[in-house]
């Protein structure tokens, strides 16, 4: 019971906290939730509840997507990316790799919370150099399917609203995850979880209003500053779950 408690916390603040900038859910909820229960017994039912809850969002904000960038730039790169991680997920070393991850998250948004702090604008990065860390999201997308800190991170200097910004990556996380989500089914690992899934609706559809809530209270400076704030956050915490693994 009380697993099922921290695990149903764990879903609510990375709910609200995806509802409200576009990211974040599953990279939350993984990093808090390792504490007490194993990644592979997550992964389902996680990438379940967000697709259910991408698909809301995305047709209740389709018209706030930036189509052009998604299609175009996005999409391209990180699909057949995630694909390979998925592939790689077997040969690499997981937990070295996370925590890797979790220190170049960290070093992301300290350097753009840094530059934000001296009033500097952040740039946009060059084609190639955004190819690159779109890539790089979508490797780790199909990793550990976390890929927004480092899309976030490539996305940089671009001049995207918070409510274009938040549409576009719920729309990607509905394809890629949709991806994931046909995998697991294929796999037979849903089944077994859509007790689960069912019984934690109740607390993603709450966790949703909340977000949706604190995303029209928030203007588009501290949009950004909140945006890398979480970034740090995401970061931390997926290395202290991970330094936790070790520690066992």
């Amino acid at each position: 019971m009380m697993t099922a408690l921290w695990f149903g916390l764990c879903i609510m603040l990375a709910w609200t906290i995806e509802a409200m900038s576009g990211f974040g859910s599953i990279v939350i909820a993984l990093s808090l939730g390792a504490l007490l229960l194993p990644i592979e017994a997550m992964l389902p039912v996680l990438v379940t509840l967000n697709v259910l809850t991408s698909g809301w969002l995305m047709w209740q904000h389709r018209a706030h997507v930036d189509r052009r960038l998604l299609l175009r730039t996005i999409l391209p790169g990180m699909l057949p990316a995630t694909l390979l991680g998925i592939y790689l997920r077997d040969v690499l070393p997981g937990p070295a790799l996370k925590v890797a991850f979790a220190l170049l998250i960290l070093w992301f948004a300290l350097k753009e919370l840094w530059a934000m702090r001296r009033q500097k604008a952040a740039a946009a990065h060059p084609v190639g150099q955004t190819q690159l860390l779109v890539a790089a999201a979508g490797i780790t997308h199909g990793l550990f399917a976390s890929g927004g800190p480092l899309l976030v991170y490539a996305l940089a200097g671009r001049q995207l609203g918070k409510a274009a910004f938040r549409a576009t990556l719920i729309s990607l996380w509905l394809i890629l995850n949709g991806v994931l989500c046909a995998i697991f089914l294929l796999q037979g690992r849903i089944a077994a979880h859509l007790p689960e899934v069912a019984g934690y609706l109740p607390v993603v559809a709450l966790s949703v209003w909340l977000g949706n809530h604190l995303h029209h209270r928030i203007d588009e400076a501290r949009f950004r500053v909140l945006v890398f704030r979480l970034l740090a956050l995401v970061g931390l915490a997926l290395l202290l779950s991970q330094l936790l693994v070790f520690w066992r």
